[in-house]
């Protein structure tokens, strides 16, 4: 068994002490609970499980942490992937809710499984999910504060469980200040792909990730051979032509984990059965 997490990118403007120290901790906790989750449950729940735990936590921007849009409003965009079924799960500019994953893995079984806006958040409402306040003064002072450095947060996990089974989920408050409309990479096959042979989640700027179609090309060269070092060394090569900012996390099927950022320094922490690291 085998989990990895990313919780973004830890920006200059970040680097003060106690933020990392704050950040490393909380990524410690969260990887330590979801390897544990993961010697009970499957890739597939213990994924949705090790995001939603991310959501929770305002140190990073995914749920109740997300970024502020131009308009003053939190959107928020997940999705799950089950790397058996080839199934993929997603909801994309949710508002006022608190963890979009459990949305997203809840649509795996439905006939439309990817969901946008005003039917995304009905969606969640007929089924039961938390909703949370984006209106909340201190956050907003927080964001706004925040988002002078520009955004370049997502949080993600990829697990190998003791069946085999790989999976991979994906979530994100945005870049902050963008565009309302504006679709991010973490809901779709370029931030967020996996099949039998390996599974990758994506952080950085969603335009570069969505332009390289990155998780979707690290996944097809480990299934046409290459290692997963390989992958994503050529990928991280085509991704450094056009200057892209780009971070992703992988596990192929013989558990082999790979990580790679193309600025420094990607927000990770990962559980191979013996021990936990974390970035430094």
């Amino acid at each position: 068994m085998k989990i990895i997490i990313h919780g973004g990118f830890f920006s200059e403007s970040d680097q003060n002490k106690e933020t990392k120290v704050a950040k490393q901790e909380a990524l410690k906790e969260i990887i330590e609970k979801s390897f544990s989750f993961l010697n009970e449950n499957s890739a597939f729940d213990t994924v949705a499980y090790a995001v939603s735990l991310l959501e929770d936590n305002p140190l990073f921007n995914a749920g109740i942490g997300s970024q502020i849009q131009s308009d003053g409003v939190i959107r928020m965009s997940a999705a799950i992937m089950d790397g058996e079924s080839l199934k993929m799960s997603g909801v994309i500019n949710i508002e006022n809710v608190k963890n979009p994953i459990m949305v997203a893995k809840n649509l795996i079984g439905e006939d439309d499984r990817v969901l946008g806006g005003i039917g995304a958040k009905r969606y969640a409402d007929e089924n039961g999910f938390e909703d949370f306040s984006t209106e909340i003064p201190q956050r907003r002072a927080e964001y706004e504060e925040k988002l002078k450095t520009g955004g370049k947060g997502t949080v993600g996990c990829v697990a190998l469980d003791s069946s085999g089974r790989l999976a991979v989920a994906t979530s994100t408050g945005g870049k902050g200040f963008e565009i309302p409309g504006r679709i991010s990479d973490s809901a779709t096959v370029a931030g967020n792909f996996a099949n039998e042979f390996c599974a990758v989640s994506c952080t950085g700027v969603g335009e570069d990730i969505v332009t390289n179609a990155t998780s979707a090309k690290i996944v097809t060269r480990v299934t046409d051979g290459l290692s997963i070092e390989s992958a994503f060394e050529k990928t991280f090569s085509e991704i450094k032509k056009n200057d892209g900012f780009v971070g992703a996390i992988g596990i192929d099927n013989r558990g082999n984990i790979f990580h790679q950022d193309s600025y420094p320094t990607m927000v990770y922490a990962l559980h191979d059965g013996d021990k936990t690291e974390l970035f430094k």
